[in-house]
């Protein structure tokens, strides 16, 4: 497998499916899925996080429909460490979000250290909700947004 991506994914929404879409469209995807012990240190403001498990069956699920789609394979594998599987010398891609682009400057300066070619990171774009702001796990557990960025009225 060629293609790199990570992240907690709880939920799953449509700026994740978007990355998604963009890595199978590079190769086959190996999805780093953080741990329960790493996802909590990946998150900006406080917030529970599903299991592990839980939120790996809902991923897997995404990921079945593109890679039969895109005619790919995938894998699902734990991320203990935000550098994760990306420095791995298999992979010729990481998709990331533009919050995210640091981190694999990072990884690429790991690979380097370890004798690697450099990662192309592959920068996806924001999925914006229909109020303009980016579509994000937390706007949708806060109850703000649903999964495709439709916004929550007050008066609900």
């Amino acid at each position: 497998m060629d293609v790199a991506l990570g992240g907690t994914f709880d939920p799953v929404h449509d700026g994740h499916r978007r990355l998604f879409e963009r890595a199978f469209e590079l190769g086959d995807v190996t999805v780093g899925l953080t741990t329960d012990e790493l996802a909590p240190k990946t998150r900006h403001v406080e917030r529970h996080v599903r299991p592990y498990d839980d939120r790996k069956r809902a991923l897997e699920t995404e990921l079945n429909r593109l890679a039969d789609e895109y005619d790919r394979e995938f894998e699902v594998r734990p991320l203990g460490e935000p550098t994760g599987i990306a420095t791995e010398p298999q992979f010729e891609y990481l998709v990331v979000s533009p919050e995210t682009r640091d981190g694999g400057e990072r990884i690429n300066e790991i690979r380097r250290e370890r004798g690697h070619e450099p990662l192309e990171i592959v920068v996806v774009p924001h999925v914006l909700a229909e109020d303009g702001d980016i579509i994000s796990s937390t706007r949708i557990v806060q109850g703000e947004i649903d999964e495709h960025g439709a916004v929550f009225s007050d008066e609900e």
